[in-house]
């Protein structure tokens, strides 16, 4: 019994010694996750204020508000299939017609949509079906290859849902954006991603305008021309490609920032055309080769390699050699940053233009001109007038040059630089010749160029 009662004595003392020094040592170790400690951390860094409920994002009120707004876009065009080989070399031959699929958002109550000009090009007739199996013909008011927009319209039997454009300049990567569309013809799909990144250029060469928007929502053959949205269910961009070696979405899609596509669709109906401004420079992005090369410190920015004599950024005294750091105070780490931006401002407009040179920073006002181009779509390339002084120097006495290939099947060919003198074996002087040729042939004849290239060597393609 004795031996019992040491027993039970014994453990109650090691209880009390253990449970004291517990609580010695909890006292010790304790650290507050909000008073700055001079010691090496033993813990991890972990924010408990937010639960699981209110970090999920809801994109159910974004949806509603769009889904509505997004048409399918039926594209029937007619080619002709040569049955001999006269037909096969002038033209000609038995008809078919060809059904092309794609999307569009409709932006105004009575019936302005915008969608891809890839979605609509060469069109004998365009049908577009909104979500309720509504079905309309549609007008095509204009487009613009450049930029891949166009704009077509559909008269309204009242008003029209639509969605609003938002700011696209204002996006920032990882926010929550939402793709609809009309995938391999499956009508009002949504679906979600974020914003992988902004000011993609998916050119392989310098001076292209394009600057996309990129996303990881799922984007797929049908879904160009469909609209990306922001969780407000505000327009910032129109879902134009995917790089893929299968054509089909891989993790990434583009779409065309809505600041631009807004411009491009203003300009449309008040001019008929894309007014483009320009700085009047020659730029390339600024790499760590041009970066030695001409003892630059900065790593980013536009460089500007050339200045066009007379032009705004010439009268505003930039210079060749400076670095240019920001436009309205929007940072410019790339040209694609520089070219999507400007992209959203027309001929007369007036950018402040912060850039470096030989280490200080200045600013200087550039009012944009007028870029005098046209398209010649059948073909995937723009054109520009030359001055007098251009043409002698090229020995030429009239002609237009090539400034940008507009598909990647053209731009194979490595045209940019070539002076076209010859349409169809009509002179060009001008841009206004291009449009004229342009406009009067027979969409289902081969195409004739005659054209000095950058050796100033004479050629000729025939374009079927």
């Amino acid at each position: 019994m004795k031996q019992t009662v040491q027993l039970i004595l014994v453990a109650l003392f090691a209880g009390a010694v253990t449970l004291g020094g517990y609580k010695l040592i909890e006292k010790e170790e304790t650290v507050s996750l909000f008073t700055p400690s001079s010691e090496q951390t033993k813990f991890i860094p972990t924010n408990y204020g937010i639960n699981a409920a209110e970090m999920t994002t809801d994109f159910t009120e974004a949806a509603e508000m769009t889904v509505n707004a997004v048409v399918h876009v039926k594209n029937i065009t007619i080619s002709h299939q040569p049955t001999n080989i006269f037909e096969f070399f002038r033209g000609g031959g038995q008809p078919r017609a060809m059904v092309g699929t794609g999307s569009g958002v409709i932006i105004s109550p009575d019936g302005y949509i915008v969608t891809n000009n890839h979605v609509i090009a060469n069109a004998r007739n365009l049908e577009v079906t909104l979500n309720d199996n509504r079905t309309y013909p549609a007008e095509l008011i204009g487009t613009d290859a450049g930029t891949d927009i166009a704009l077509i319209k559909i008269e309204p039997e009242g008003e029209f849902p639509y969605i609003p454009f938002g700011n696209s300049d204002q996006i920032r990567v990882g926010e929550w954006v939402l793709a609809v569309g009309n995938p391999f013809n499956l009508t009002s799909t949504v679906t979600a991603g974020i914003i992988s990144a902004k000011a993609r250029n998916l050119s392989q060469f310098e001076g292209s305008p394009q600057s996309f928007i990129q996303t990881d929502a799922a984007v797929n053959r049908g879904n160009s021309g469909g609209a990306l949205v922001n969780t407000r269910g505000e327009l910032i961009g129109i879902n134009t490609a995917i790089t893929s070696e299968t054509g089909s979405y891989v993790g990434y899609a583009f779409a065309v920032p809505s600041n631009i596509a807004r411009k491009v669709v203003e300009d449309i109906i008040e001019y008929g055309n894309v007014q483009r401004g320009i700085l009047g420079i020659q730029v390339s992005s600024l790499t760590p080769e041009i970066s030695k090369k001409f003892g630059i410190e900065e790593t980013t920015g536009v460089f500007v390699g050339g200045i066009e004599k007379g032009s705004g950024a010439d009268q505003a005294g930039i210079k060749e050699g400076d670095v240019i750091k920001s436009v309205d105070g929007m940072a410019i780490r790339t040209f694609a940053d520089m070219s999507g931006y400007l992209g959203s401002k027309r001929p007369e407009d007036i950018v402040d233009v912060t850039l470096v040179r030989k280490g200080k920073e200045r600013v200087v006002s550039v009012r944009l001109a007028k870029l005098e181009t046209t398209t010649i779509a059948d073909l995937g390339l723009e054109v520009k007038n030359l001055n007098s002084e251009e043409l002698k120097t090229r020995g030429l006495s009239h002609g237009v040059m090539v400034t940008r290939a507009l598909t990647p099947e053209i731009s194979q060919y490595r045209l940019e630089g070539i002076i076209i003198t010859h349409l169809n074996d009509e002179t060009i002087k001008n841009i206004q010749d291009v449009d004229r040729v342009m406009s009067r042939r027979n969409p289902q004849t081969p195409i004739k160029m005659t054209f000095m290239d950058v050796q100033g060597k004479t050629n000729t393609f025939i374009f079927r």
